[in-house]
């Protein structure tokens, strides 16, 4: 299909969107609304969670953690050097906590848990946001279909003796529109939120082992 085979199909895709719109009212403008921020909310936490490394693997961490096991916490620390992922940073934190003369260790274990709390924080944002959207997706679309069942039943009232039963049929269709948007918005956000919380609690999880791992063999004076 060439682009100007396209264009037309798009345009009557358009129109076809904006017709629905239409038939929704205000309910259905804020479900579009709210769709939109939860599609750039999904792909801006799915970039932000592959940065912080949530799918390599932690190579680099299971290899430095190795070292550390070894009692050659300099090369420990040099293999997770540069390292922008989560558990590479939080174990950096724990190694440099357990080698810091300063600090004994349950005062090493707590600036551990201090980063390793941060970090979590940072990997959890705009979870609640999206948890927002999986919520009232429904609400909005159930508060469309209430207010245009309303004017549904007004009109059949107004029209007293010379109601048409197709008519409002029509206008109960049309409410029912703004409740499947609402569902149509809330479910992707549900299994969004479901998938990024099991990333995190992976990531927690494999954030604490390595600190336990630092901790349970951290020989003073590693080198």
């Amino acid at each position: 299909m060439t682009p100007v085979d396209a264009a037309p199909i798009a345009l009557h895709a358009l129109a076809r969107v904006q017709v629905l719109l239409g038939m929704g009212g205000a309910a259905m403008w804020a479900i579009a609304a709210l769709s939109v921020a939860t599609l750039a909310l999904i792909m801006w936490k799915t970039w932000v969670l592959l940065a912080a490394g949530a799918w390599s693997g932690g190579r680099h961490t299971a290899r430095a953690l190795a070292h550390w096991a070894e009692g050659r916490g300099a090369e420990a620390l040099a293999e997770l050097a540069g390292r922008r992922s989560l558990r590479a940073r939080l174990a950096r934190a724990a190694m440099q906590a357990a080698r810091d003369p300063g600090l004994g260790h349950a005062a090493a274990e707590a600036e551990t848990g201090r980063v390793a709390r941060n970090l979590l924080q940072d990997a959890g944002a705009g979870l609640r946001a999206l948890e927002l959207a999986a919520t009232i997706g429904p609400l909005l679309g159930l508060l469309g279909t209430i207010t245009g069942m309303i004017a549904a039943f007004q009109a059949l009232q107004l029209a007293g003796a010379r109601a048409d039963p197709a008519t409002l049929a029509g206008g109960i269709w049309e409410a029912l529109l703004t409740t499947a948007a609402g569902m149509a918005v809330a479910i992707p956000a549900q299994v969004a939120l479901t998938w990024f919380e099991s990333v995190v609690d992976r990531l927690r999880h494999d954030m604490e082992d390595a600190a336990t791992q630092v901790f349970l063999r951290a020989p003073g004076g590693q080198g």
